[in-house]
Parts: structure tokens; C-alpha cells; sequence
């Protein structure tokens, strides 16, 4: 039996409040249009990765998938859509024709808990307040260390961190 192809390289993109939380009843909590043009800058023709969670919640806010990104949702139980590719298993995107690497990986709370250890960077939009909300990001800190801040405003930044080493 062959070897299972490598997958491609992960990257975790966030935005997060000081008191960890990411989302609130599927929405972001805050309102940062600096935020939602970095992520479009940092995403832009790479394929994205989310949960179904996810994936409804910006169906809800934008009536469509994320525009100029292969969008995938890893669920077990979302049917196959005409607009999205579905997937059951991570290790699925190894093997299809046409995905490159990076893949960003933008949620949820739950696929970031399971998926945050295979990632080699994450992209955080560090908001210096603490927000009402139902979901949180992973402890972190023991996997990645600050590599750059990338950009700056009032209340927020733009963090890169890097895998440990070891």
C-alpha cells in the first residue's frame, strides 16, 4: 500500500479578545473592519478550511461562501454542497488534485482544538479587551512563539507566531 500523501501545510488564522473568546451565538462578538480586510488580504486565493459551524455562520452574514477561496468544510454529517467542498476527514485534502499549500485553517473553536497542534504558524488578530461570548480559543502558548507583529491599531494587533521548535 503507498504512503498517504503529506498534507499540506496548515496555518491557523483568528481573531481573538484578551479573555480568549472568538465567537458569540456563531457571530463575531466585535465590530473590526481593519480585522475583516486582513483577513480577506491573508486568505485571498488560498484555500480555507472550516467547521460547519463555521461555515453557516458566514453563509448567514454573507449570503454565499468566502469569495476567491476554495472553501472546505470538515463535517460528518453536512451533505454535499454544489458550492463547497465537503469533506469527512482532514487527511482528505492530502489527496485532492488542485489544493496548495498553505491551507488556512479559520475555525471553529472545536476544529482549532483538534487542528491547532498540526499547524505550523498562526495568524492572530489580538483584540486588548475581553468579550462576552460562547467560544474560545485553545491555550496556545506552548505550541507557537511571537514571531512579528504585522500591523497595528487602536485596541488590536496583527500577531504572527511560529511553531516551537521540538
Amino acid at each position: 500500500m503507498p504512503p498517504s500523501p503529506p498534507l499540506p501545510e496548515l496555518i491557523a488564522v483568528v481573531a481573538m479578545a484578551s479573555n480568549r473568546v472568538i465567537g458569540r451565538d456563531g457571530k463575531l462578538p466585535w465590530h473590526l473592519p481593519e480585522d475583516l480586510k486582513f483577513f480577506k488580504r491573508t486568505t485571498l486565493g488560498h484555500p480555507v478550511l472550516m467547521g460547519r459551524r463555521t461555515f453557516e455562520s458566514i453563509l448567514t452574514a454573507l449570503g454565499k461562501p468566502l469569495p476567491g477561496r476554495l472553501n472546505l468544510v470538515l463535517s460528518h454529517t453536512m451533505e454535499p454542497r454544489e458550492d463547497v467542498t465537503v469533506i469527512r476527514d482532514v487527511a482528505d485534502i492530502a489527496s485532492m488534485p488542485g489544493v496548495k499549500s498553505p491551507v488556512y485553517l479559520i475555525g471553529g473553536a472545536q476544529l482549532y482544538g483538534s487542528l491547532l497542534p498540526q499547524c505550523s504558524e498562526l495568524i492572530l488578530t489580538y483584540i486588548e479587551q475581553p468579550y462576552e461570548g460562547d467560544a474560545y480559543f485553545p491555550d496556545f502558548e506552548h505550541l507557537f512563539k511571537l514571531k512579528e507583529v504585522l500591523g497595528q491599531g487602536e485596541g488590536f494587533e496583527f500577531r504572527r507566531y511560529v511553531r516551537k521548535a521540538g
